[in-house]
């Protein structure tokens, strides 16, 4: 088990895999991406994990296991004191069914889904000169490594090298892939995103907005107790 993506600007990024990747193991899932970041509440450790192998985004990711791995991981990293912050929120959470993708493992197991892929560089090949976004049906990977996708042009094939990012599509008439692709729309809001999140320092668990709590006893799920 380890991690697709990582964004940890001002973090020791080898000694904070050497915490994380264990806590997956142990809970059998694969993490998609671990990023540092601010938001106007202060520093946010945000760690998105997956089943592996799961085809479908968000497949077999509870609260309670985003719970459970926010709790474990919480204290292995103030027992390795990697993140000197004096306060942060740690959020455990599926990727959403607008999930990125990273690599190229990833676009072979979700062949077949609808995505959109924005590009470092408009393309130069015939039928799409000029193009800088790509959204149609992952078609696989060739045994030259470039990822190829369906659109409403025709099949176009690209390396991983030229994609800036890219995501899977939610499809509003029958869930993630398969379809013409101006049927489908992207929206993060239709992503059914479990999460927890927990201050250093001991604070309890808050589920995702919308989402039941264990402990929410008839209060907004969404609050959570500061150091």
């Amino acid at each position: 088990m380890t991690v697709s993506f990582t964004k940890l600007p001002g973090l020791d990024e080898a000694r904070l895999l050497e915490v994380v990747v264990p806590i997956l193991r142990a809970h059998h899932v694969a993490g998609v991406e671990l990023i540092w970041r601010t938001d106007h509440k202060g520093h946010v450790l945000e760690l998105t994990i997956e089943k592996p192998e799961a085809r479908t985004p968000g497949a077999g990711i509870t609260i309670d296991l985003c719970s459970e791995i926010s709790r474990d991981l919480s204290v292995a990293l103030d027992v390795a004191d990697v993140i000197r912050a004096a306060n942060y929120r740690l959020e455990v959470g599926s990727p959403g069914l607008d999930r990125p993708l990273h690599t190229l493992d990833e676009y072979r197991r979700f062949a077949g889904q609808l995505a959109k892929l924005k590009l470092k560089a408009p393309l130069t090949q015939e039928g799409f000169v000029g193009q800088k976004v790509l959204r149609g049906n992952l078609f696989g990977v060739g045994e030259d490594d470039r990822i190829a996708v369906e659109t409403e042009r025709g099949t176009v094939s690209v390396a991983l090298e030229e994609i800036q990012s890219a995501r899977l599509v939610f499809e509003w008439n029958g869930g993630p892939g398969g379809g013409p692709a101006k049927k489908n729309t992207s929206s993060k809001h239709a992503a059914s995103k479990h999460a927890a999140s927990k201050n250093k320092g001991g604070s309890r668990p808050k589920a995702a907005p919308g989402a039941a709590s264990e402990d929410s006893g008839g209060r907004d799920p969404r609050q959570a107790r500061s150091k």
